[in-house]
């Protein structure tokens, strides 16, 4: 027995972020012309390779339009009913729509007070009107129902709208659909077929925000990307969510080396069509139970900056080793990997990436932001948002305990592994996605990589001493004016 306790102490060395650099090779390539595309599942690719994390305080449908359309993916948090979460993933996928199906019209029989009210309640300026065969008639707006125009509340729409209709067939081309809008000097053209029946509408702010977002990660339809998370045992919501147009499902538990998750999931995936990723898991053994049947993996057992998990259970994985172990085996089975957890700065981003991730995810980077949806408070004049991890006590009592595997309980008998905290705010995201990316690229450049594949071959670590970390920072002076991409505690 002795000898069996004594060999638990020959034990392996784990590294995390600080513990390694990036040793700097011959360099032709331009970091801001790097190809950062990569892709998160067996289907889903990104222009960006950064995931904002499935957290209450950090991802919902506004984060996720926004990650979206700068080219990352947002995954939006579970701890919200079925119906809400349906809710939430229509929003990002109705964001930026190229042609509007689900058209607001009016019937020229109703009274001008009724589409008013219409038209205000549905949030739209105006409205094709249609017969009860669909075919256009004229079209309402604002204008045509102003006082000074003498029409009244009573009257019926066909007496207030306009009737010479400038329309287009369903197949017309962005660029035509603006063409003819700029010429007729109008905001929207509805779309009909050959026996004139309305099958959609194209609007100018619509086409004008798909170009604005030109670098953005799309579907095969065009609507922007989006990943939910979803529990082991939840076959209903991911169903709901795989119907609602997801286009990737996040298997969301602290130990997903666990056989009873690994075999709930399998049953998810047989079952639905959008891609499944699997985690969090941290070591090799995990991966090699998942790969045959995951679309991609996520890693990271404690590493995140509310996450208590190894010193309340003593259990967990630095980082960098996490990543390595699982992608020598998900490289293998050209199954994704993405690190979740721990990354303060964009150099660790880029170190992940080293490690064999294809993707980076991210809660504490984004929870400051302006998309998130934390609350601001003020603490000593600084404004900070709301940030909890999804092991804490809010957290779990709202909903997250089963992450943890963890039924509901009573407040005292809750045994949370995160914390509830406060994150300076930061703005917006494009910007922070702006220096996160823009520093990966650096990093790409150092090492003289264009690609995240080559700059994954040609990648090589050194190990840092303490001196050495401490050497990393700035060190010897009072920092006097900050930069976007640098504080000496991470934030």
């Amino acid at each position: 027995m002795a000898k069996e306790f004594s060999e638990k102490l020959d034990v392996p060395e784990a590294l995390t972020f600080d513990d390694v650099l990036l040793r700097p090779k011959e360099s032709t390539v331009e970091p801001d012309e790097s190809d950062m595309t990569t892709r998160v599942s067996a289907n889903v690719k990104l222009n960006v390779p950064v995931l904002s994390a499935a957290m209450d305080t950090v991802t919902e449908s506004g984060m996720a339009i926004a990650m979206a359309r700068h080219g990352g993916l947002g995954v939006m948090h579970r701890n919200m009913d079925i119906d809400a979460m349906v809710a939430e993933i229509e929003r990002v996928k109705r964001a930026d729509e190229l042609i509007i199906r689900d058209v607001v019209t009016a019937s020229p029989d109703q009274t001008v007070r009724e589409v008013d009210e219409m038209m205000e309640q549905e949030g739209v300026s105006g409205a094709p009107v249609v017969n009860d065969e669909g075919e256009v008639l004229g079209i309402i707006s604002g204008t045509d129902i102003r006082p000074y125009l003498e029409v009244g509340d009573r009257d019926e729409v066909r007496e207030a709208m306009t009737d010479e209709v400038i329309t287009a067939p369903e197949d017309v081309e962005p660029r035509e659909a603006l063409e003819l809008m700029y010429e007729h000097k109008i905001e929207r053209v509805p779309l009909v077929d050959d026996q004139n029946r309305l099958m959609g509408l194209m609007t100018m702010a619509g086409i004008l925000q798909r170009r604005e977002f030109d670098n953005a990660a799309r579907d095969e339809n065009g609507h922007l990307r989006v990943g939910v998370a979803v529990g082991p045992f939840e076959a209903e919501r991911a169903s709901a969510a795989d119907e609602a147009g997801a286009d990737v499902l996040f298997i969301d538990c602290a130990h997903a080396h666990n056989q009873a998750v690994i075999e709930s999931a399998r049953e998810i995936k047989a079952e639905i069509d959008a891609d499944i990723v699997v985690g969090n898991i941290g070591t090799r053994e995990a991966a090699r139970d998942v790969v045959d049947f995951a679309d991609g993996v996520k890693v990271g057992i404690g590493p995140g900056s509310i996450c208590t998990t190894r010193v309340v259970t003593g259990a967990g994985m630095p980082q960098i080793t996490a990543v390595s172990q699982v992608a020598d085996v998900a490289s293998q089975h050209d199954v994704p990997v993405i690190a979740d957890g721990g990354i303060r700065y964009s150099g660790d981003a880029i170190k992940a990436v080293a490690a064999g991730a294809d993707a980076v995810m991210l809660g504490s980077y984004f929870a400051g932001t302006d998309e998130a949806p934390g609350r601001v408070i003020t603490m000593q004049g600084k404004k900070y948002k709301q940030y909890r991890g999804m092991g804490s006590v809010g957290a779990m009592k709202s909903g997250g305990g089963e992450r943890y595997m963890k039924d509901e309980q009573d407040d005292e008998d809750l045994v949370p592994e995160g914390v509830e905290a406060a994150t300076p705010y930061k703005g917006t995201v494009e910007s922070e996605l702006r220096q996160l990316v823009g520093g990966m690229q650096s990093g790409m450049g150092y090492v003289g990589a264009g690609t995240i594949p080559e700059f994954k071959e040609r990648s090589e670590f050194v190990r840092v001493s303490s001196a050495g970390q401490q050497e990393s920072h700035p060190h010897d002076v009072v920092i006097t004016d900050e930069a976007p991409n640098y504080s000496p505690d991470g934030n």
